[in-house]
């Protein structure tokens, strides 16, 4: 089945706001006594972190195929593009909803796709079961996906997670067996959950709630046009579809989108500490 641009950008949005709603929100983190300077975010709990961690991995993944006709990005693509950043870059390159304001979903987009693709230094790392301390370097994405995945799985589906920690120790000096890896497991998960990953979450809840922001500012021009009453005076109310959202199932992704634009995202944006991004 084809599906129009218009369509696809329906999924997209919708996938990104409810993905990002699903991580950054009250229930995840402590509310603040007053949002009128937040400086940081704090998990409720070492589980809420845990969930956290999950979500952002499958935020940072790809299905294959994609649905709804969405294309693969390209094999060579950077990993911050390979999941649904991709298809949001798309829609920036030729936006379907408000084609006057579709660079401002750029710069959220490509300040967190930077981030992720940085590497942080973590100095000193002590994993005592392979009695390995070294200092590391690793990509921001790498260490996020792997420890969300261990989080995630126990060990019989860690395979892949055990190849990529005998990848980081060698490139930073240390030759390990992967026998040696699945031992240093719970310590990696420990320094880089734990402590490196805690440490970034206030960052990270910032660059995706921005994300959220601006697709709200974004749609909220096609909210007011799609949004109408046949009797003002009375309660229903009712979208006026875009002419080429045809499909039904989309249709309904739409109807929710857009109900989820009739009010501003319930977190007010907020700026981080520079002192929680200027380590690791």
């Amino acid at each position: 089945m084809d599906f129009t641009k218009t369509e696809q950008e329906v999924v997209v949005l919708k996938a990104i706001w409810e993905l990002i709603g699903e991580m950054v929100n009250y229930e995840m983190f402590l509310k603040p006594e007053s949002t009128a300077a937040v400086t940081s975010v704090m998990f409720r709990t070492r589980v809420h972190q845990r969930l956290f961690n999950i979500l952002l991995v499958d935020f940072l993944s790809q299905p294959s195929p994609w649905p709804f006709g969405l294309p693969m990005p390209p094999k060579e693509t950077l990993k911050s593009d390979k999941c649904i950043l991709f298809h949001l870059r798309r829609i920036c390159d030729d936006p379907q909803f408000n084609p006057a304001k579709g660079d401002i979903l750029r710069e959220p987009l490509t300040a967190f796709a930077r981030w992720l693709e940085e590497e942080c230094f973590v100095e000193n790392v002590w994993l005592p079961s392979i009695n390995v301390e070294t200092n590391i370097r690793v990509r921001r994405i790498s260490f996020i996906k792997i420890c969300g995945n261990i989080a995630k799985h126990n060990f019989t589906r860690r395979s892949m997670n055990v190849g990529n920690i005998c990848d980081i120790l060698k490139s930073n000096g240390h030759d390990i067996s992967v026998y040696e890896a699945y031992l240093a497991i719970p310590e990696f998960y420990d320094w880089f959950h734990d402590h490196v990953l805690n440490y970034h979450s206030s960052a990270i809840a910032e660059f995706l709630n921005n994300m959220r922001w601006v697709i709200y500012e974004y749609l909220r021009p096609e909210f007011d046009r799609s949004f109408t009453r046949d009797d003002p005076n009375s309660a229903p109310y009712r979208f006026i579809y875009p002419s080429d959202c045809i499909n039904q199932v989309v249709r309904a992704m739409y109807w929710d989108l857009m109900n989820l634009v009739r009010t501003e995202p319930y977190m007010p944006r907020f700026e981080v500490t520079k002192y929680l991004k200027m380590r690791y």
